[in-house]
């Protein structure tokens, strides 16, 4: 009961910091001018969001940040309400919303102006940033490896944990960037995914875990309200590479990785959809698989609204995470 009134005071506290940061950053970046640019090969509809003040992962990565290290220094004091383990993820998010800042920065004024930091550099640095954060798991914190669905102990993957989990949160990364391109959808998703780790991890007991999970749900819901169709402000590059590592850390802290593809289907589905798109245009001569990928763009312009897109795949999103929920209990 404790733990679970822990977890409501979290969300409330890292929500009300969201909505109180929100404002004064919203006004920043108009006063900057930093504004989402379009692609032009985009919908025509999104033409009316050029110049949305973005990078508004700072909306979200700034109360998690605050509550976490609070929390932690109350730990110092003797209360015990968090561990250094968490410190992992925020250490990742952190990282990854800084990378995606300067990538949302070159998109913006840097000498890539449209375009963002280049592709290669990009996953090289993702790549880099994931293999560190692997050994950690592995060496340091020692997390279980592998929950099999009906085995009851964590299965040990020996050396092979260490790409494993660079690529799942490389791809993870990538994953929430390519959701992240409709008003509400990354952040509805998020809030999904780690409301189910958080619910993953205290059935576990890994209650500082949880922790985590709930803060950040609270400052997604913060952000959210900014976020909602028509949008005040984007999350942009920093919000969805550092939500997407993050999430992919606390699946692989809890062991159930392999449901993450469930939890997280719609975005495991907008990845596998610009791979599938562009292996099927290289091997059939310039054809296209969609209209237009990521997969939230196919449905647009096949008819869908984009609070149509963003709602529903926000319902299969949430019908997933219930299901994934479910599986993991199995033992």
């Amino acid at each position: 009961m404790r733990e679970t009134s822990v977890s409501i005071m979290l969300v409330i506290l890292s929500f009300v910091l969201s909505l109180i940061w929100g404002g004064p950053l919203i006004k920043l970046m108009r006063h900057f001018k930093i504004g989402k640019i379009i692609r032009v090969d985009g919908p025509e509809s999104h033409i009316k969001k050029l110049g949305t003040p973005t990078m508004g992962g700072f909306i979200i990565i700034l109360p998690v940040v605050i509550l976490t290290i609070l929390l932690n220094a109350a730990t110092v004091l003797g209360l015990d309400v968090s561990g250094l383990s968490v410190l992992v993820p925020l250490g990742v998010m952190m990282v990854f919303s800084m990378l995606g800042a300067i990538d949302d920065w070159e998109g913006i004024r840097g000498p890539r102006k449209g375009l963002g930091m280049s592709a290669k550099t990009k996953f090289l640095m993702q790549t880099i940033f994931a293999l560190i954060t692997a050994f950690f798991l592995k060496y340091a914190l020692h997390v279980p490896e592998l929950y099999w669905p009906g085995y009851p102990d964590a299965i040990p993957l020996g050396v092979t944990f260490i790409p494993i989990a660079t690529f799942i949160i490389v791809g993870y990364s990538n994953a929430m960037n390519f959701t992240d391109g409709l008003d509400g959808l990354a952040s509805l998703i998020s809030i999904t995914t780690f409301t189910a780790y958080g619910v993953i991890s205290s059935i576990q007991g890994q209650t500082f875990l949880a922790n985590f999970c709930f803060t950040i749900v609270g400052a997604l819901l913060g952000f959210l309200w900014f976020n909602v169709h028509p949008a005040q402000l984007i999350m942009g590059d920093n919000g969805s590479l550092a939500l997407g590592a993050a999430m992919a850390t606390v699946a692989l802290m809890t062991g159930h990785w392999l449901l993450l593809p469930v939890i997280a289907i719609i975005p495991t589905s907008e990845v596998l959809s610009v791979a599938l798109q562009v292996i099927y245009f290289r091997f059939s001569g310039g054809k296209r698989l969609f209209k237009m990928a990521p997969l939230h763009h196919h449905f647009e312009l096949s008819g869908w609204s984009e609070t149509q897109v963003v709602q529903r795949f926000w319902i299969i999103n949430l019908l997933f995470v219930l299901i994934g929920i479910a599986i993991s209990t199995v033992r």
